[in-house]
């Protein structure tokens, strides 16, 4: 590194994260997702704002070279993967063994439609929104990830926020989303496979084989991780248990990427394995979610938010692709949501609830276009649409969880003076036994 490029880079990183962790801050205290700040912070400081109201100051801050432009991707792939971990360690496992119908059936409908609508979006849309290494298939494919995930750290914010996290509609909206996402990884690597055109009968089962023995490897590591963070949280401070966390995320999203799959999936499948932890591990890993969240996170999102041209919303060919794409992701995880919660015998409440929190994408859907940018399958005009399409949705997550919640509530206040109702209606109109006369 030159010592151009050193200040360059320290110059960036000051800059990404003042801006982005003051607007997040801004964004929090309106009651919004903090991730909706940060994100906005990188399109004040790129070509939206910043390049528009000082081009030459644009142009110093973030030149085009490839060198320069990597650092900056090197931190963020860091900051993204322990995010990932880190967020992914909100599940509580003991929901899947209680009501596995449940959220088999809300997890696969809130998937399928909405990825199923994505598909077909991405057939249909103008070829000029496809990516210079992208075909088709492998477009209207990432389009359908795009529209199927869903965000657990925003997810989990709100839910935080609302004092609903550990109620059992909050957990079932965190297994659904993490059930959505591991397909979504899972997907995603087929995306880069296509990408590369290199998705052929004999790729796909050794994807599929490559899968499974990954899931073994993670199914057997889960035991020595546990031992290893139990003897670590007898040394003194929180370093041992940190750095172990942070070698488990590393190593398995290596293994994974090994593997030809996307390193996101070892950095969630690991957040996984780190579900429910003894409170003595949570304590000491606080302070990691804390940088994380704090540095890392705002970095990465405001890098994000760099990418983002809003300009190119004024060609009206673009606005009603973004549009459409918005409409029909929302609509498509509400639909999927409302359709697997009724089949789980949920309520209709309920099912809006568990839609209006799978409806947050947040972070992860930026994450999802921000691999298929770098992979070429989306253009740049596409992934801004796809970034506005995670803002907006993340906005949307806190009022429609806070009135689908507060009429679950109502009604469930209603079912409950009604049962005791009819327990005293009964108790009045049972005839007296002439015994107790």
């Amino acid at each position: 590194m030159s010592e151009h490029q050193t200040l360059l880079f320290l110059t960036q990183l000051a800059a990404l994260l003042l801006v982005g962790s003051g607007m997040g801050q801004l964004a929090r205290r309106v009651g919004l997702p903090g991730v909706v700040g940060e994100l906005l912070s990188g399109v004040v400081l790129g070509p939206t704002v910043l390049g528009h109201l000082s081009p030459a100051t644009f142009d110093w801050m973030w030149p085009t070279d490839v060198s320069q432009t990597q650092l900056l991707d090197a931190i963020s792939t860091f900051g993204v993967l322990l995010f990932i971990g880190l967020s992914s360690a909100h599940l509580d496992l003991r929901m899947l063994r209680r009501r596995p119908r449940t959220v088999i059936s809300v997890s696969t409908a809130a998937l399928v439609l909405p990825l199923g609508l994505g598909v077909a979006t991405g057939l249909l849309l103008p070829a000029v929104l496809l990516g210079p290494h992208a075909d088709r298939s492998s477009f209207a494919l990432l389009i359908g990830v795009v529209m199927g995930v869903s965000a657990i750290p925003v997810i989990a914010k709100t839910l935080t926020d609302l004092g609903m996290l550990h109620r059992d509609i909050g957990q079932l909206t965190l297994a659904a989303a993490a059930g959505e996402d591991v397909i979504a990884w899972i997907l995603l690597s087929l995306v880069t496979a296509m990408a590369a055109g290199a998705l052929t009968t004999g790729h796909v089962l050794t994807s599929v084989a490559h899968l499974l023995l990954f899931l073994a490897a993670v199914i057997a590591a889960r035991p020595l991780l546990r031992g290893a963070l139990g003897r670590a949280e007898k040394a003194e401070g929180s370093g041992p248990v940190i750095a172990i966390t942070v070698v488990a995320i590393l190593a398995a999203s290596a293994g994974s990427q090994s593997l030809g799959l996307e390193s996101a999936l070892g950095a969630f499948a690991v957040g996984c394995l780190l579900s429910s932890p003894s409170r003595r591990t949570a304590v000491r890993l606080a302070s990691l979610r804390t940088v994380t969240l704090s540095v890392f996170a705002p970095i990465f999102l405001a890098g994000a938010g760099l990418k983002v041209d809003l300009t190119v919303l004024g060609d009206p060919a673009t606005l009603a692709a973004a549009a459409v794409v918005l409409l029909l992701a929302v609509g498509g995880k509400f639909a999927g949501a409302y359709l697997g919660a009724r089949l789980g015998r949920l309520t209709h409440w309920e099912g809006l609830a568990l839609g209006a929190g799978l409806n947050a994408r947040g972070a992860v859907e930026v994450v999802v276009a921000t691999i298929g940018l770098r992979l070429g399958v989306l253009s740049s005009a596409m992934y801004s649409i796809v970034v506005l399409v995670a803002v907006l949705t993340s906005v949307m997550a806190a009022p429609t969880l806070r009135w689908t919640m507060a009429k679950v509530e109502q009604r469930s206040d209603e079912r409950l003076r009604a049962v005791e109702l009819a327990a005293w209606s009964d108790r009045a109109s049972a005839p007296t036994d002439p015994a107790q006369n």
